[in-house]
C-alpha cells in the first residue's frame, strides 16, 4: 500500500504525521501549479458542452492591471477527455461591450491542480478606464464581464462609487440583494467575507439547501463554492464590476482563530482543513498571484490606492489573531481579555497597517475588514458588563492602539468598512469610549448580510438596547442588503440599501438611510 500524497490528504482527515510529511510538498506544488506557462499549451478545438457555467469575474484592479477569473466546468472537460489535463483559456479585453475595439488578447493555463480555474493578471491598460472582457475555450464564448482600472496615483478623480457587502448564506435566502447590486453603476465591489458557509444541510426548513456534510476536504469546499457560484444573481454581480475580496470565518470554520478551530479537531487536522479551504478560496476568487496560498497560509492583507482620492487597506482578522478570550462568545471580561499580548491583527499586519496610516496622503483612508470595531457594551443577567469576544471588543488594547495611531498620525478621513454581524450600523470610533465627549477619530459603516439570517426586521429589541447603552452608535437596522459609497474630495455618502424579503425571490430594494461625512470632520451625520 503506497504512502499518501498531499492531494490524498485534501480529501480526508489527516494526522500529525501526515501533515509533517506532506506539508512542504503541498506548498511547493501549489506554487508550481500557478506559474503562467509552466504547462504545455493545450487549446481545445471543441468542447462537449458549455464550459463557463460559473460565469466570469474580475478583481484587485490597479492603474494598469486587472485580474480576470473563470473556472471551467469539469463535465464539459470530461466529455472531450481533458478533465485531467491543463487547458488553455483565451481572453479578450475591449473598450466596448460589443468588442469592436479590442485592446488586449492573451491566454492562461487552467491546470487540473487548481480545478481548471484561472486568475489572469492582464496588464498594459489605461488608468481609470472601463473595459469589457470575455473568455474563449473550444469555440465557446463566456458571458461578458465589465471591469475598471483604478486612477493613476497622481490623479484626483471627481468621484469614486462602490459598494460593500458580506455574509451570503445560501440556505437562509435568495441572493436578491446581489441581483440589485449588479444593476448599480459602480467602480468596484468589496466583499468582506462569509462568501460561503461551511455548515452541513440544516434539518430545519430553509429557503434552499446545502449539499453534503459540513465541508472539510478540498473537494467538499470546491463543491460548496460551485453551488454558490451557480446562482445567477451572484454571477451577475461578479460580471458587473471588479471585486475586492477578503475572507471572514465561514470560508473555513465558524469563529476560527489562527490555528484554533471551533470544535474538537486536532491542530494538525485543522491546518489540513485550512490548507484545503485556502486553496478552494483562491481557486474561486479573482485574486492576484501574490495571494496564492502556501499550504495553510494565504496573503490577503493588501492595499489599493485610487489616485489621491482614496486608499483602502484590506485586512485579515482571522489568520493571525489570538484565540478569542474568556471562552469566547459574549462574556464578561477576564485577565486574558485585557492582556497586551491579545491581538486580532498579528504583529506583521499591525506594523504594516500602522505604517500605512502614518504615511498615507490620500484624502480618504478606508479599512475594509471583517468584524465590528466599535465598542458594544452589553449587560448580562447578573448585571455584569459583557463583550462580544469574536469582534474587536475581544481585543480592546489593540483597538485603542489603532484608533490612537489614526489620531496621532493625523490620518486623513479614516473610515472603517465592516461586515459579519448581519445588521447595519453607523458608529463613531472614539479615543475613549467611556467618555461621550471624547474625540471622534473615525467613522465605521457596518453592512448587513446579503441573505444570512433570512428576512430580518428594521428594528429589534436588542438593537434598541444597544443604541441606548452606547451613545457612539448612531444607527441600527436588521434587514438584508448592502451599502453603497459615493466618495468625492469633499464628501463621503453612504446609502444603506435593504431588501425587506429574501425568503422569496424577486424582492424589491429600498434605501433605508443615508449618512454623510464631510472632509476633515470625522463622524457621520444622517442626511
Amino acid at each position: 500500500m503506497r504512502d499518501p500524497e498531499w492531494y490524498d490528504l485534501f480529501h480526508r482527515r489527516g494526522t500529525r504525521r501526515d501533515f509533517l510529511r506532506v506539508g512542504g510538498a503541498a506548498a511547493g506544488l501549489l506554487a508550481l501549479a500557478s506559474v503562467p506557462g509552466c504547462r504545455a499549451d493545450a487549446r481545445l478545438r471543441a468542447i462537449g458542452s458549455y464550459p463557463f457555467k460559473l460565469g466570469v469575474a474580475s478583481g484587485d484592479p490597479e492603474p494598469e492591471l486587472v485580474v480576470l477569473w473563470t473556472r471551467l466546468d469539469p463535465e464539459a472537460l470530461e466529455t472531450v477527455g481533458a478533465h485531467e489535463n491543463p487547458v488553455t483559456i483565451d481572453y479578450e479585453l475591449a473598450r466596448d461591450h460589443n468588442f469592436k475595439e479590442i485592446v488586449r488578447t492573451g491566454s492562461a493555463i487552467a491546470s487540473p491542480e487548481f480545478g481548471h480555474s484561472i486568475s489572469a493578471e492582464v496588464g498594459g491598460l489605461d488608468p481609470g478606464h472601463e473595459y469589457f472582457y470575455r473568455m474563449i475555450v473550444g469555440g465557446e464564448v463566456s458571458p461578458v464581464g465589465r471591469t475598471k482600472t483604478v486612477p493613476a496615483p497622481e490623479n484626483t478623480p471627481d468621484r469614486i462609487r462602490f459598494a460593500f457587502a458580506s455574509c451570503q448564506d445560501y440556505e437562509d435566502g435568495y441572493f436578491t440583494a446581489l441581483q440589485h447590486l449588479a444593476q448599480e453603476d459602480l467602480d468596484f465591489i468589496i466583499h468582506l467575507g462569509d462568501y460561503i458557509y461551511e455548515y452541513a444541510e440544516h434539518d430545519r426548513d430553509t429557503v434552499r439547501h446545502h449539499t453534503g456534510p459540513e465541508i472539510q476536504t478540498l473537494q467538499e469546499y470546491r463543491n460548496r463554492y460551485i453551488q454558490y457560484r451557480s446562482d445567477p444573481d451572484l454571477q451577475a454581480a461578479h460580471a458587473a464590476a471588479s471585486w475586492i475580496v477578503t475572507m471572514d470565518d465561514h470560508e473555513v470554520d465558524n469563529n476560527w482563530a489562527d490555528g484554533s478551530p471551533e470544535d474538537d479537531q486536532s491542530p494538525e487536522q485543522f491546518l489540513l482543513r485550512r490548507t484545503a479551504a485556502f486553496q478552494a478560496y483562491f481557486e474561486f476568487m479573482p485574486l492576484r498571484q501574490a495571494s496564492m496560498p502556501s499550504g495553510p497560509n494565504i496573503q490577503l492583507y493588501r492595499r489599493i490606492r485610487f489616485g489621491n482620492l482614496m486608499e483602502i487597506s484590506i485586512l485579515d482578522t482571522r489568520q493571525y489573531r489570538s484565540n478569542q478570550p474568556c471562552l469566547g462568545g459574549i462574556s464578561p471580561s477576564c485577565p486574558t481579555h485585557i492582556s497586551p499580548d491579545q491581538s486580532i491583527l498579528g504583529r506583521s499586519q499591525r506594523e504594516w497597517l500602522f505604517e500605512g496610516l502614518t504615511r498615507s496622503e490620500a484624502r480618504w483612508n478606508a479599512l475594509a475588514q471583517q468584524v465590528m470595531v466599535a465598542r458594544i457594551r452589553g449587560i448580562d443577567a447578573e448585571g455584569q458588563e459583557t463583550w462580544s469576544m469574536d469582534k474587536w471588543d475581544g481585543y480592546p488594547l489593540e483597538r485603542s492602539a489603532m484608533i490612537n495611531r489614526m489620531a496621532d498620525a493625523e490620518t486623513l478621513n479614516p473610515v472603517v468598512l465592516t461586515g459579519d454581524i448581519h445588521s447595519n450600523w453607523v458608529t463613531d470610533l472614539k479615543r475613549d469610549f467611556d467618555d461621550p465627549s471624547s474625540e471622534t477619530v473615525a467613522t465605521e459603516f457596518v453592512c448587513t448580510s446579503l441573505s444570512s439570517d433570512g428576512d430580518g426586521q428594521d428594528m429589534t429589541a436588542g438593537g434598541e438596547r444597544l443604541l441606548r447603552r452606547n451613545s457612539h452608535l448612531k444607527f441600527y437596522n436588521g434587514q438584508r442588503g448592502y451599502v453603497t459609497a459615493n466618495v468625492t474630495p469633499d464628501l463621503w455618502t453612504s446609502e444603506f440599501k435593504v431588501v425587506p424579503v429574501v425568503t422569496e425571490a424577486g424582492g424589491s430594494l429600498e434605501t433605508r438611510a443615508t449618512f454623510v461625512i464631510e472632509d476633515g470632520h470625522p463622524g457621520a451625520e444622517e442626511a
